[in-house]
């Protein structure tokens, strides 16, 4: 596990969640809330008091990403955005950066804050892991492939009803944690993007809210690895 953080404020986490279906104009549709998770991760969730989850519907999926691929960015340049944010980190109360700027201002936000409870501007100080590589695909272009939620389960779980989910970790890839080990998508606590296999049972990540919250390069086991999601970029 990664080391602890110095004592601050709790940070709400979206616990539980299931993400719906993709809609490339613009929206990905939400369905459902979330619970608390009361035990606070260097990199993953926070305490919350939020609404208990109704059931999971994946079942609609992403039938526009083929028609989408073209217009894709590369992996490279997905990367290349991720590592200039090398070294941003939040304030002493878990927020302040502009990837929860950015979410507490979208769309999204409206739709999932209705999923989670609480209001909009509770964003604002939630674990932002999720939020940072979903930033990252919107100043990419792309967000319709690397998705864009709070939570890291929700977000897993829209790989895998989109068929795009898997074990090998490909360069671009988003990696999906739990420190735990094992493969249950709602043990997941952390995601970032992967930089590259390094051959020896780690990768190379870049990921944020990581350490004292701040984006990093790290080297992780592959044994921490839930899953990773694959976006359909461009050549």
């Amino acid at each position: 596990m990664a080391k602890h953080r110095r004592s601050r404020a709790p940070k709400l986490t979206y616990a539980n969640a299931a993400l719906g279906a993709l809609v490339f104009a613009g929206a990905l549709l939400p369905t459902h809330a979330a619970q608390a998770d009361k035990l606070p991760l260097a990199d993953g969730p926070r305490v919350a008091a939020l609404a208990s989850p109704p059931k999971e519907d994946t079942s609609r999926v992403d039938t526009a990403s083929k028609a989408q691929t073209k217009a894709m960015p590369s992996a490279a340049v997905v990367l290349a955005e991720a590592k200039k944010q090398i070294g941003v980190r939040e304030n002493s109360r878990g927020g302040g950066t502009k990837f929860q700027d950015w979410y507490v201002n979208s769309q999204r936000a409206r739709e999932t804050v209705a999923r989670d409870g609480g209001n909009v501007r509770a964003y604002a100080n939630a674990a932002w892991c999720a939020m940072f590589v979903s930033w990252v695909g919107e100043q990419t272009g792309a967000r319709t492939q690397v998705g864009w939620d709070a939570y890291t389960v929700t977000h897993a779980r829209w790989f895998k009803a989109n068929k795009r989910w898997g074990s090998e970790p490909k360069p671009g890839a988003v990696v999906f944690f739990s420190w735990k080990g094992g493969k249950d998508l709602d043990d997941i606590r952390h995601v970032g993007f992967v930089e590259k296999d390094n051959g020896d049972g780690t990768i190379s990540t870049i990921e944020g809210n990581t350490g004292n919250g701040v984006v990093e390069q790290r080297v992780r086991p592959k044994s921490q690895v839930v899953g990773y999601g694959y976006p359909s970029y461009g050549a």
